[in-house]
């Protein structure tokens, strides 16, 4: 396949999930990039357009961990700052990733941590 078809499928996949998320102020998307090598998250008001919280695996030290174990400590990262900003329950919003690995381990973290998702 070439590099536009993949794309292409790519972007299918996520407005497909992300067809069925309506996000409002009371609950905020969660959105998540995964590159290579770190992971993103942001927590995003779709009616005003607006980032309210973001976090990723940069701000995280240099250890030595696994993808995995810094997925994990990204979601209390997020945590934290969500709920400084009075977030206490958001909508998972996967991308076009499958809930597994990474992903998973981020969601996880994040309920552990007391956000509702």
């Amino acid at each position: 396949m070439r590099r536009e078809q993949l794309n292409l499928l790519r972007e299918r996949r996520a407005r497909r999930v992300r067809a069925r998320i309506r996000a409002g102020k009371d609950q905020p998307r969660l959105s998540v990039f995964r590159s290579n090598s770190h992971l993103y998250a942001q927590l995003i008001n779709d009616q005003d357009g607006k980032t309210l919280v973001s976090a990723s695996t940069l701000e995280l030290k240099k250890e030595k961990s696994t993808k995995t174990e810094k997925a994990s400590l990204l979601g209390e990262i997020l945590a934290t700052k969500a709920k400084k900003a009075n977030i206490d329950q958001v909508i998972f919003d996967r991308s076009r990733y499958q809930y597994h690995g990474r992903i998973k381990a981020l969601a996880e973290s994040l309920r552990k941590s007391g956000i509702k998702i």
